[in-house]
């Protein structure tokens, strides 16, 4: 065993333990955090694949901007800890149903014979004119261009649909709408008004200018 063989184990080892806390924490701030330390984790082993650029976009993307704001509504919902543990047990099965399904189906990808390059467990080294990033480019543009844009589309139905249940229409709240403002003319804005002259008030001013110039 080397010393890379080693240190997949390591890091591994770490994913596999942060995930499951992810899972059994009960507090959802400690939840978040070890979420944090499967994505660097995860990171590291893509870095040991030779996949610098996805390694980099998760910790940027996930860890960097996700994560942040999944911690931020976290700690700033009241959340009750006793309604949030309530039904654990009853969809206990169902979710370990989920879970083997999902082993299994990374067993069927680990274990395919176009998973590794060689076909024995160690990927192959490319060359030193070798990039990750171009590489990943030409397949999504190319060979995956159409499963690219479904996703894409999948992800904006998942986006407008999450403001739809979120919003929330206060009777007193105060806005403006656009079209109103731009059909609006001159007459329903500005009115003249025709204002008689009183011309008591106007003889008056002119006896007092007259009186203070012959003083």
């Amino acid at each position: 065993m080397n010393a890379q063989t080693l240190i997949f184990y390591f890091f591994a080892t770490i994913l596999l333990v942060a995930a499951v806390r992810v899972v059994t924490a009960r507090n959802p701030v400690h939840s978040a955090l070890y979420l944090v330390l499967s994505f660097f984790t995860a990171a590291a082993l893509w870095i040991m694949l030779q996949a610098e650029f996805l390694a980099i976009v998760l910790v940027l993307v996930y860890v960097g901007a996700v994560m942040v704001l999944f911690l931020f509504v976290v700690m700033m919902l009241d959340i009750n800890y006793d309604t949030l543990r309530e039904g654990f047990w009853k969809n206990l099965p169902f979710a370990l149903l989920v879970a083997v399904l999902m082993a299994a189906e990374m067993v069927v990808v680990l274990a395919g014979r176009n998973f590794w390059a060689n076909g024995a467990g160690v990927p192959d080294l490319h060359g030193p004119g070798y990039s990750n990033t171009k590489e990943l480019g030409r397949l999504i543009y190319t060979e995956y261009v159409y499963p690219f844009e479904i996703a894409s589309v999948v992800l904006l139905v998942a986006i407008v649909a999450a403001i739809a249940i979120t919003l929330r229409r206060r009777k007193d709240t105060k806005f403006q709408n656009p079209a109103d403002q731009i059909a609006v003319r001159r007459e329903d804005c500005v009115r003249m008004v025709s204002v008689p002259a009183d011309t008591k008030l106007m003889q008056k001013q002119e006896a007092t200018q007259q009186t203070e110039k012959q003083s």
